[in-house]
């Protein structure tokens, strides 16, 4: 059994195949969504036309709200995600062009499937060890990364010298003073 034939294009002035007067053969107001079926929260492409393809238009549905088209190769194109939380159905998107145009299609919204877990498992696992480990960093002095015979010295050394600078400074501030260009006997 053959599908029905679908019925030509109606223009907002009611001419069949949306013809205006004076153009060319062929022109139609349009609005296509792709994939027709999807899931909340993926994206859908859509691609219009209006009578002027060089301005955007806007396109309106409850799956994704209010969203603009924009000129691309002679077309009207957009790509609108589905809202995450909307219910399974059937949903009008209206196109909206700037000459009062309008045009209408259909989304299918399904329900959310969850994803599928992998199903394979690795088909071979390795049968030698690995022959190459990380390295360390290079021994260039002491950094954070070396390693070397030095370790054990710099928390003591460093303990050192604080002490040595410390006893020197409490040293220095009780010295007596004494006057420049003074008498010295």
């Amino acid at each position: 059994m053959a599908a029905p034939a679908p019925e030509p294009p109606v223009d907002p002035a009611g001419r069949v195949g949306g013809q205006q007067p004076g153009s060319q053969p062929g022109w139609l107001v349009f609005v296509e969504v792709t994939p027709s079926t999807v899931q909340p929260g993926y994206l859908v492409g859509i691609r219009a036309s209006c009578h002027d393809n060089s301005v955007p238009a806007i396109v309106v549905s409850d799956a994704f709200g209010r969203v603009a088209v924009h000129p691309q190769r002679g077309l009207l194109t957009g790509t609108p995600m589905v809202r995450e939380r909307i219910w399974p159905g059937n949903y009008r998107v209206k196109l909206e062009c700037r000459g009062g145009e309008t045009a209408t299609t259909m989304l299918q919204v399904v329900k959310k499937q969850p994803s599928p877990a992998p199903t394979h498992k690795p088909t071979h696992h390795p049968t030698y060890p690995p022959t190459h480990h990380p390295s360390r960093g290079p021994n260039t002095g002491f950094g954070g990364t070396a390693r070397g015979a030095t370790d054990g010295l710099l928390l003591p050394g460093g303990v050192a010298l604080t002490v040595a600078g410390v006893t020197i400074g409490v040293a220095t501030a009780r010295r007596p003073r004494s006057r420049r260009g003074g008498n010295r006997s």
